[in-house]
């Protein structure tokens, strides 16, 4: 999970608006579109597909991903084209296709996706820092609760103050999270063990599980290690030529593609599966001092230290921006629409920061915090990525902007249908129980579009909203069941 935030604003600095003609070269797209999808989750996969699959799970677990995200990629970029007077968000499909209330369900999702996201960060932080500070523990004590919250704070006045973006933070962040994974690769390769590979091939001694329960234990973590690939296409406006962009794509996600491949698969080679899945995150470091001694786990520790605090900065701005653009577009409240002298979301920004600082305080109740943080998070964003698709599909079938393009509507109908499957797939293969804690943030927070439809003098929903609404808050009740009778553990 990153953000596209920070590399847009490098582009944005780089190519000089008064000049007549700026453009970016292919492979110039390609970086930026792997930079953009390089996020903390990779540093997390040896030991997460350690708990969950042996190596034919997981590699029939990335082949899945690989495809159905992929064609979400090119749904973006497709409604990209078809629809570019749509740029307020992903929610804004939602509503374009199917109303103001789903549209707001995508709103509500893609925005609690991002708060749940940062939270994971500083888990993840405080479980790195656990590694030499032992107070830390897993990242769910008090102590690093409290060093979370002031990091937090800390973040939240400066970008009130308008401290938005920094080009040199961002090529540190860069370059603090692609050497590690490199140098991980190369060393794994010479120490891999054959015998031990294939001793996790099907799953790994003591563990009988079939495989497909294996693939589906997986599905939520490679949603969340791709989360950000809808902003893949929003450097087309650079493109020396527009077919550059699809390459670019394509490039930029194969190349992600093989180093989250090889991450996952390389420690099957080194550890039977049962001691990966023991390793505490970031699992990469540790598998990396079983080669090479301490300092590799410092290495890839530091590394990700600031690869975590940079993403955070940009997807705290990303996460503000979202009930922003939804204020701007009557799908929330008008004080959400405000912003201060610096042009920062303020009442936005507050809101983020105040549920991102209750999540936190929650991981302290929670058996394991980044796990959590990772399901949900990918549950809430699959969520606007699945009305997201279903609209690319909607505009294929009913043949809206394509009377003059009706030859590639066969080839977009197919993409629109594999990535709606696809999201739909991984939101079952997920778990029921994630969407129902889904439900429980979703329900209680239409609360906002009630506000919105009554400053808008507007009926609040339709006769068919009111059924979606409905079913809603059935599974947040469902939820609030679970979790008190213990069928949901959190």
């Amino acid at each position: 999970m990153t953000s596209n935030q920070e590399y847009s604003a490098i582009v944005d600095q780089d190519l000089n608006p008064t000049t007549e003609k700026q453009t970016l070269s292919v492979w110039a797209l390609t970086a930026l579109v792997v930079g953009s999808m390089v996020g903390a989750g990779i540093f997390t996969l040896p030991a997460s597909f350690g708990r969950a699959t042996g190596v034919a799970g997981a590699l029939i677990a990335w082949l899945i991903a690989g495809v159905g995200m992929l064609m979400l990629a090119f749904v973006f970029q497709n409604l990209a084209q078809r629809k570019p007077d749509l740029d307020s968000g992903v929610f804004i499909y939602a509503k374009a296709g199917f109303g103001s209330y789903i549209g707001f369900l995508a709103a509500l999702a893609f925005w609690t996706s991002t708060c749940v996201g940062n939270v994971s960060y500083f888990v993840l932080i405080a479980s790195t820092l656990g590694e030499f500070f032992p107070v830390f523990g897993d990242g769910n004590t008090v102590q690093a609760i409290v060093v979370s919250s002031i990091i937090i704070w800390t973040f939240h006045f400066m970008i009130l103050r308008g401290v938005q973006q920094a080009a040199g933070l961002n090529t540190i962040v860069t370059i603090a999270k692609i050497v590690p994974i490199l140098l991980f690769i190369f060393i794994l390769l010479f120490a891999f063990n054959l015998d031990v590979f294939t001793g996790n091939w099907l799953g790994g001694q003591g563990y009988d599980d079939s495989i497909w329960s294996q693939v589906r234990s997986t599905m939520l973590v490679t949603v969340f290690v791709f989360i950000g690939i809808e902003g893949a296409s929003i450097y087309s406006r650079y493109a020396e030529k527009r077919s550059d962009v699809g390459v670019a794509t394509v490039l930029g996600f194969v190349g992600v593609l093989c180093l989250l491949i090889l991450v996952t698969v390389l420690p099957f080679g080194l550890l039977p599966r049962a001691e990966l899945a023991e390793l505490r995150n970031p699992s990469m470091a540790g598998a990396l001092e079983v080669v090479v001694g301490r300092w590799g786990n410092v290495f890839v520790s530091i590394g990700l230290l600031i690869s975590v605090l940079g993403a955070y900065l940009a997807w705290t701005l990303f996460a503000a921006e979202v009930p922003f653009m939804a204020a701007k577009n009557n799908l929330m409240p008008n004080f959400l629409d405000q912003e201060n002298a610096q042009k920062v979301p303020s009442v936005s920004l507050w809101m983020t920061n105040l549920v991102v600082q209750s999540f936190l305080i929650i991981t302290l109740f929670a058996q394991n915090a980044f796990d959590l943080a990772l399901e949900l998070t990918s549950a809430m964003t699959l969520i606007p990525y699945l009305l997201v698709a279903a609209y690319a599909l909607k505009l294929a079938l009913t043949r809206e902007t394509y009377d003059r393009d009706s030859r590639s509507r066969t080839r977009e109908i197919v993409i629109s249908i594999i990535a709606t499957l696809y999201s739909i797939l991984m939101l079952v293969a997920g778990g029921l129980e994630k969407l129902l804690l889904a439900a429980l943030i979703l329900a209680p927070g239409t609360i906002l579009f009630f506000l919105a439809r009554h400053e808008q003098n507007r009926k609040v929903f339709q006769s068919w909203e009111w059924f979606i609404f409905t079913l809603t808050v059935i599974a947040a009740l469902s939820a609030i069941y679970g979790i008190s009778t213990g069928l949901i553990t959190i």
